[in-house]
């Protein structure tokens, strides 16, 4: 298993402040939670409890997948990004035939939100464009089939 993490430098400030919430501010809602629902008494029939106690199970969980991504995370830097080749932290404009262009920003597989524009780099179209420049055509086997876009524009 790759335990390489690539982050935007937006990506990881996200995520940090994200962490921060989540170990304080939501912890100690969560903690005033369970505290409440013990308080109530018998615990084997009490919702609250159970509710809370199942909610604590997806902070902590949310939590360590956080404290993971960041500890492996290669942060793409900036004045690193080539404008002659795709690679991550480009922003790539591809245009398949009788469409309309289409712009995406590749980034890593934590950072991937394909309906704003944001694709990974391990998707079908983001492993594709890597190492690409500007006028070639690549082919990409999507869900829908086989598909053959223009490479447009690299920023």
């Amino acid at each position: 298993m790759n335990d390489e993490v690539y982050l935007t430098s937006e990506g990881e400030k996200a995520l940090r402040a994200e962490l921060k919430k989540l170990t304080t501010t939501e912890r100690n809602k969560l903690a005033v939670r369970l505290r409440d629902a013990i308080q109530m008494g018998d615990l084997s029939e009490n919702a609250d409890y159970k509710k809370a106690k199942e909610d604590q199970g997806f902070l902590e969980g949310r939590i360590q997948e956080i404290e993971y991504k960041l500890r492996n995370a290669i942060i793409i830097n900036e004045d690193d990004i080539s404008m002659n080749v795709v690679g991550l932290g480009n922003k790539v404009t591809i245009q398949n035939e009788n469409e309309n262009p289409e712009e995406y920003l590749i980034v890593g597989a934590s950072e991937a939100d394909p309906r704003n524009g944001r694709i990974s780099n391990d998707s079908p179209i983001g492993s594709a464009l890597i190492s690409h420049k500007v006028g070639e055509k690549i082919e990409v086997t999507t869900p829908g089939g086989k598909e053959t876009y223009t490479i447009l524009k690299i920023e």
